[in-house]
């Protein structure tokens, strides 16, 4: 599973987790999304390091120009070069 997409999904069930216990807790709608997005925040920020640091990697590596995004044009202009999309209904032409 990528970096970015485990650390999100943990930071969001985290936040949903506290959220549905105070909610439960019949806590205010607003107080309870605050409290848990801070919950979320601190625990993420205190035990989360090693699934952030691959996500900051990837993410300063993408800003310089280290790595690129998969869907860049090049590619599409590419893959129509060698036509590999299928015109129509039919087979693809090679």
């Amino acid at each position: 599973m990528k970096p970015w997409l485990l650390y999100s999904v943990i930071r969001l069930s985290i936040f949903v987790a506290v959220l549905v216990v105070l909610l439960v807790a019949q806590v205010p709608g607003w107080l309870a999304a605050i409290v848990a997005a801070l919950f979320g925040f601190a625990v993420s920020y205190l035990f989360l390091g090693k699934l952030r640091a691959p996500v900051v990697q990837g993410v300063a590596d993408r800003r310089s120009g280290k790595t690129r995004a998969a869907t860049d044009d090049e590619d599409i202009e590419d893959a129509l070069e060698r036509n590999d999309f299928l015109e129509g209904d039919g087979p693809a032409k090679r």
